[in-house]
């Protein structure tokens, strides 16, 4: 009994310590950094230059895996990944602000409404949203789309064997869902944005688009920064949305994107080397990109200065 005081006592004087403190409180994250993001790209590094025949069964084959990425649908996959990031980084960086400013503005009525019929797509399941993307745009005459496309006299559209109907329809979905989230970040750095910034400007004769362009997006810039980081990540990790539209089928690669193509490799055909050397080129495009964004937008200035 008095060990097990002595112990709770201990243990009272550790969590009160003010130097152990904040090392207790940060302990969860620092465990959770550590298994669940360090350890597996510390462990798919390592088995991007093995033969993995088991978990517990690994033949050491340097850069064989590298080179087998030389291949037709590998390109293709970076080529759909690429094409539909930069889609989607359009339409990110013109449409989210757009609204925002619009919502943001006295001169908008029934701005609640609007804002709720914008954001409201982001709460829906991918699958489910996916799901019904697939019944809108059938490659049948059951699909909605194609049976008003029939009722109109025109021929039926197969959107899943095109390349560029195929990418069309994952742009649309993905900017369905996620153009409201990125509304409600841009409307929160708009209402951040000084009154006295804007009035200013409005005095020395800046018009409407003038005073947007000048005073309020230099204002806004961290969080346009920040969703086009989330932007490309969210661009070249892409894998639900087409993987049900297009289920287990990639007619001519439609769709194909490298995660798929992780997918593929890794838990489709076993060959976890292979999928392990595609995700490290994945990672290394990332970040390369987005270092290379925020090199450009002078993210890294300061420490150059220094």
């Amino acid at each position: 009994m008095q060990t097990k005081k002595l112990a709770l006592s201990k243990i009272k004087h550790l969590l009160y310590n003010k130097k152990a403190a904040p090392y207790i409180f940060c302990m969860p994250f620092v465990l959770s950094f550590f298994i669940f993001f360090l350890y597996p790209i510390v462990t798919t590094f390592y088995m991007s230059f093995m033969d993995v025949i088991g978990l517990d069964h690994m033949n050491f084959v340097g850069l064989k895996n590298y080179k087998r990425l030389s291949n037709e649908h590998f390109f293709n996959a970076i080529k759909t990944s690429t094409i539909y990031t930069l889609s989607m980084i359009t339409i990110m960086m013109i449409l989210p602000i757009t609204i925002a400013a619009l919502l943001n503005s006295r001169l908008m009525k029934l701005k609640n409404l609007f804002r709720a019929f914008v954001f409201l797509p982001s709460l829906t399941s991918v699958i489910v949203a996916g799901i019904a993307f697939r019944l809108i745009f059938g490659d049948t005459e059951l699909g909605f789309v194609n049976s008003i496309l029939l009722k109109l006299g025109r021929e039926i559209v197969p959107f899943k064997l095109g390349y560029g109907t195929g990418i069309l329809i994952m742009v649309v979905l993905a900017s369905w869902r996620e153009i409201g989230i990125n509304m409600v970040y841009c409307l929160s750095a708009l209402q951040s944005v000084p009154e006295d910034l804007i009035e200013s400007a409005q005095i020395d004769g800046a018009g409407t688009f003038k005073r947007f362009w000048y005073v309020t997006l230099p204002q806004v810039k961290p969080i346009i920064i920040y969703i086009l980081t989330l932007t490309i990540i969210n661009g070249y990790r892409m894998f639900t949305e087409g993987y049900v539209y297009w289920n287990e089928t990639n007619p001519g690669d439609n769709g194909l994107t490298i995660v798929r193509y992780i997918y593929q490799q890794a838990f489709q055909r076993n060959d976890f080397g292979m999928g392990s050397a595609i995700g490290v080129v994945l990672l290394a495009i990332i970040l390369i990109i987005n270092m290379g964004q925020l090199k450009f937008f002078g993210l890294f200035r300061k420490e150059d200065q220094e």
